[in-house]
């Protein structure tokens, strides 16, 4: 029975993110409706879409339970941004033997 309840939890999360999805979506068009200025409505569709994106990322592609594996990457990932940037640093400063 448990495995049961487990199984209710889940869907009823899927429904919540859904829901929220379809809601963060009807934002998104009253925004456009609104005729904001050109920044304020660009601010406010990263914002939506950025926590549309962490939902879907979230939940139904499931990287809530890989943080470790996420960790992981990302480091790797600001490892080598570090080290692409850093590339022209070091080669500017390097002695030139002929």
């Amino acid at each position: 029975m448990a495995h049961h309840h487990d199984i209710d939890r889940q869907v009823r999360t899927y429904i919540l993110i859904f829901v929220t999805l379809m809601a963060l979506t009807l934002v998104t068009v009253a925004v456009s409706r609104l005729h904001l200025p050109v920044a304020g409505a660009v601010t406010v569709a990263l914002i939506v879409a950025s926590i549309k994106g962490g939902l879907v990322a979230g939940y139904f592609m499931h990287l809530l339970s890989e943080r470790k594996l996420i960790y992981w990457v990302l480091g790797v990932t600001v490892a080598f941004f570090l080290a692409v940037l850093l590339l022209p640093l070091w080669a500017h400063f390097e002695p030139i033997h002929n």
